[in-house]
């Protein structure tokens, strides 16, 4: 009897052994920080390496769970390896778990969403909304990281002024720690990828980005586009100046007067982008034209209208005469000026 008590006191201990030898590797974080960890694994770390930085983290419970599951996979002839970036954990997790997000490469990222019209000024706000830096830095990189567009541009004698217009209204998932100008560099970059297919070179991506920036603007209905494309092309060829309010806007963001509405001074401005005083274009876009204003841009439709505005049901009206342009402002203000 006394034999077969400590029998089953031994079986009772490897039982326990065992499954302490089984949990402490493979089971959770013992609590859960009240604050989200986060671990950079720099590319080319080996799995020892990033099992190490895991469990000093208080990720991982042993280290040792990792090598356990690489020998385990080998063994049953699975393929795939850990992935680099930064990991954001947030609840306590098996090695399992952690191992599998790692080999997806599921990395924590920021999500900055651009929309299409928003110019640098409302990127740069974005950006920091985003928890991705000052406005001031963004801007400010800008308009010093313009070999960007070099790419873009290899013949032009001289860059843009700033990447205004060439940074491509997308969500990106950005790394939290992501500098101004690698931000910049992933717009410009999805730029040239989504605007391949147009075929736009040189002289011609630059007239055809600007135009279309005025055209985002103005339009909030994608089939007027075209239209309004036409419009603001019999204008240029007659030199009637365009008299577009987006551009007085962006010559007094420029400036750091924009009081949130366009007032007579404004109308009155000498900035080249004044568009009510300057005929012909300005000097470059006034925003991130999307995809539907570029093609917009690139093939208007042909009319005789010279004039547009805007009805109370966000639609255009045109006309060819002044007569006509000031009847259908007369209406307008008819209806939200009653």
């Amino acid at each position: 009897m006394k034999f077969l008590a400590t029998l089953l006191l031994l079986a009772l201990l490897a039982i326990g052994a065992a499954a302490w030898l089984v949990y402490t590797p493979y089971g959770p974080t013992a609590t859960s920080n009240a604050d989200a960890t986060f671990v950079e694994i720099a590319p080319g770390t080996s799995t020892h390496a990033i099992a190490f930085q895991l469990e000093h983290a208080g990720v991982l419970r042993a280290q040792y769970a990792f090598a356990l599951l690489r020998a385990y996979r080998s063994f049953k002839g699975l393929t795939g390896t850990l992935k680099a970036g930064e990991y954001r954990f947030d609840h306590p997790a098996t090695p399992i778990e952690i191992y599998d997000r790692m080999l997806r490469g599921d990395v924590y990222t920021v999500t900055l969403s651009i929309p299409e019209g928003y110019n640098l000024f409302d990127i740069a706000h974005a950006a920091e909304d985003a928890g991705l830096g000052p406005q001031a830095a963004f801007l400010a990189a800008a308009r010093i990281h313009t070999e960007l567009l070099r790419p873009l541009l290899p013949n032009a004698a001289s860059l843009p002024a700033s990447l205004e217009g060439f940074l491509f209204p997308d969500t990106y998932h950005l790394s939290r720690h992501a500098t101004p100008e690698q931000i910049l560099a992933t717009m410009v970059r999805r730029f040239r990828q989504a605007t391949a297919p147009l075929g736009l070179t040189g002289v011609n991506l630059q007239s055809t980005v600007l135009m279309a920036s005025l055209i985002e603007k103005e339009v909030s209905q994608p089939a007027e586009r075209p239209l309004v494309a036409g419009v603001f092309r019999n204008r240029l060829a007659q030199n009637i100046p365009l008299a577009t309010d987006p551009t007085v806007i962006y010559a007094a963001l420029l400036e750091n007067r924009w009081r949130g509405t366009i007032y007579a001074s404004d109308l009155l401005s000498p900035s080249p982008y004044n568009t009510y005083r300057h005929a012909g274009l300005p000097p470059g876009p006034i925003c991130s034209p999307g995809l539907a204003s570029l093609r917009a841009a690139l093939h208007p439709t042909p009319t005789n209208y010279l004039y547009f505005v805007s009805d109370a049901n966000g639609h255009s009206r045109f006309a060819t005469t002044l007569k006509e342009h000031n009847e259908n402002v007369a209406a307008y203000r008819k209806i939200t000026h009653p």
